[in-house]
């Protein structure tokens, strides 16, 4: 099974990614965390271009031919192989977020971005996608309590607005396949939200 987190900044996304993969782990059920971008080794490098201020202005089509090379190998050397091996795959952002961010952020047509993920990918879609949903003021702030901001943090609310705007119409538009929590929530509420649908996807092999 093949879960990927999604949302805007300071949503709780690695937090609730790495709580799930803890509780497959204690229910002995094989599993892989990871994230993008940077999930590989040259992702990492990728990471560091993408999201370092230093970097500067990347024309928007060069910004999602990067995120799309990170994504082909990240899918390639990771999560193909694990789920070849029977594992359950929690990745932190996946292709939505590219969808948002390159699409709707960077205000590139939708189904061009599609179109390279899916090429990408080889067309691998998650069998859930947990959206967390919180206003872009209040998302901004939990993340940048912790750090400095990065390129993407440091756009405009604007930006973040129409990025959150995307997430929720993807998930509106196949609901079947989405988990929307709003992130506002206690994070052990959204915790065993999350574990709640999930279990009901591995039916017999947890509690």
């Amino acid at each position: 099974m093949f879960v990927a987190f999604e949302g805007g900044e300071g949503t709780g996304k690695s937090t609730q990614a790495g709580l799930l993969f803890d509780w497959l782990g204690r229910h002995e059920i094989p599993a892989r965390l990871t994230s993008e971008p940077g999930g590989t080794p040259p992702g990492a490098r990728i990471r560091a271009l993408l999201l370092d201020p230093a970097t500067g202005d990347l024309a928007p089509r060069a910004e999602a031919l990067l995120y799309a090379a990170d994504r082909a190998h990240h899918v390639h050397a990771v999560v193909r192989p694990a789920l070849e091996a029977g594992e359950v795959v929690v990745t932190d952002r996946y292709v939505d977020s590219s969808l948002a961010y390159q699409g709707a952020g960077r205000a590139l047509a939708l189904e061009e971005v599609r179109r390279l993920s899916r090429w990408a990918t080889g067309g691998l879609v998650p069998d859930l996608t947990v959206l967390l949903d919180l206003p872009p003021e209040a998302g901004l702030a939990r993340a940048l309590g912790r750090a400095a901001a990065d390129r993407l943090e440091a756009e405009s609310v604007d930006f973040h607005e129409r990025v959150r705007a995307t997430f929720r119409a993807l998930a509106d538009a196949e609901p079947h396949r989405y988990l929307v929590l709003d992130a506002g929530r206690p994070a052990d509420e959204l915790t065993a939200a999350v574990r709640e649908r999930v279990a009901a996807l591995l039916p017999g092999r947890v509690a």
